[in-house]
């Protein structure tokens, strides 16, 4: 069962998401809050795997309650939830630097319900990254260049091919399977690229791949 919380200063908006959520068997709503402030208190006390988190709201935005809950795993060595930023507009800045912050994902308030399930499920798995293209249009178009960040990263020509991969959108399975490799060892080559970009997870290191020009965007 995937633990999910809910954050959004709409009540409508909180009320269709949880019976969404609720309808699945594999997934449950453990509770509901109405600005970013409150996040951090709910998850040390409900424990979500996934928070589904609304950008703008009153007192303290999407993109800061995701610091703050990476900087409360910092600090206390607590686990974090992935986040997964719902939000009215693609292109908005906020989503992109929500993505710099350590959300792991977003969809759109006018998504689907399956594209709701489906952005919950992957990244609670972590195995593979959320809606490719659509992070990587966010990330080309409001590019910051940061090309140090990866070329003194130190990575390997194995974890260069390995992060070309992920950006494509690859899971670890087809990763594996396009370098004849152990789906084990395609899990190590990848923590490998988090640890020495400092990332939190596959999306933060494909954001600064395309952001660095590492990874290029097909013409």
């Amino acid at each position: 069962m995937i633990r999910v919380l809910i954050a959004d200063d709409e009540a409508l908006v909180r009320s269709g998401l949880r019976v969404v959520v609720d309808g699945e068997d594999d997934l449950s709503v453990v509770g509901e809050v109405a600005d970013g402030a409150d996040v951090p208190d709910a998850v040390a006390r409900l424990a979500p795997e996934v928070v589904l988190m609304d950008v703008r709201m009153p007192r303290l935005d999407g993109i800061a309650a995701t610091r703050a809950l990476v900087e409360r795993r910092e600090r206390t060595g607590a686990g974090a939830p992935k986040v997964v930023v719902v939000t009215t507009f693609e292109n908005d800045d906020y989503v992109l630097d929500a993505l710099r912050a350590g959300a792991s994902g977003f969809v759109l308030k006018r998504a689907r319900p399956e594209e709701v399930l489906e952005a919950i499920r992957v990244v609670a798995r972590g195995d593979s990254l959320l809606f490719p293209a659509a992070v990587r249009r966010l990330a080309v178009a409001h590019a910051r260049p940061g090309g140090d960040r990866l070329a003194g990263a130190g990575l390997t020509e194995r974890e260069q091919e390995v992060l070309r991969r992920v950006a494509a959108g690859r899971s670890n399975a087809e990763i594996a399977a396009e370098l004849f490799l152990g789906v084990e060892t395609v899990k190590t080559h990848v923590a490998h690229v988090l640890a020495k970009l400092g990332a939190r997870d596959r999306t933060q290191a494909v954001v600064a791949a395309y952001e660095s020009g590492f990874v290029r965007p097909d013409p």
